[in-house]
């Protein structure tokens, strides 16, 4: 089995009572068959394209949590796991897992694991956030998309295939974590003061997140 330092599990959606859906389900069960002895990181605070679920006081369920819970109902020990809740969208997953847990705990050697339809952009995003940072060494490994309904799949690969059109042009902008951190504190819809963060209301799209 390789080594890894960490393996990180971006958010794919979290429904009424902290159930997961299955393709998230996928990606937490490839992670601990490939736990050796990395840290587990659950990514993500939310989605802005659906409103939390709440638990039964009312507060919300936050997304890395309900992930956090799942590995550890699966037998990981709760001091095996990092929880990274700032992010709403994978260039947040990206960068805040970066700044949050891997930088300041120094892991060098990572595995990012995802649903194959989220795949191309997660790689193509971490591979470039991360490079502004330094060198890491990342591998990347794609989980079933069971669960997904046929047509939803296919509105969600649409949208990932318009969201990896326009990367370039944004790679092109930031060259630095400086950079990156100013377009999503200024524009950025989900993490700028004063901006509407995308909502998609395609309701076959909406069962993706």
């Amino acid at each position: 089995m390789s080594h890894f330092d960490a393996i990180l599990i971006p958010g794919g959606g979290v429904r009424a009572g902290g159930q997961l859906p299955l393709w998230v389900e996928r990606r937490l069960d490839r992670a601990i068959a490939r736990l050796g002895d990395a840290w587990l990181i659950a990514l993500s605070a939310g989605t802005t394209h659906r409103p939390p679920p709440l638990d039964s006081r009312g507060f919300p369920i936050i997304e890395a949590a309900a992930e956090a819970d799942y590995l550890i109902w699966n037998g990981v020990p709760p001091n095996r796991i990092l929880m990274e809740a700032a992010s709403y969208d994978t260039i947040g997953n990206a960068y805040f897992s970066l700044v949050i847990h891997v930088q300041p705990r120094r892991f060098e050697r990572l595995l990012v694991v995802t649903s194959e339809f989220h795949m191309r952009r997660t790689e193509a995003l971490f591979r470039w956030i991360y490079g502004l940072a330094r060198p890491f060494d990342l591998h990347f490994e794609a989980t079933p998309n069971d669960g997904i309904e046929a047509r939803s799949l296919a509105s969600r690969r649409e949208k990932e295939d318009a969201a990896l059109h326009t990367l370039p042009d944004l790679i092109n902008r930031i060259h630095s974590l400086a950079d990156l951190h100013q377009w999503m504190f200024r524009e950025h819809g989900a993490y700028a003061a004063g901006k509407i963060a995308d909502r998609s209301s395609d309701p076959e799209l909406l069962d993706t997140y």
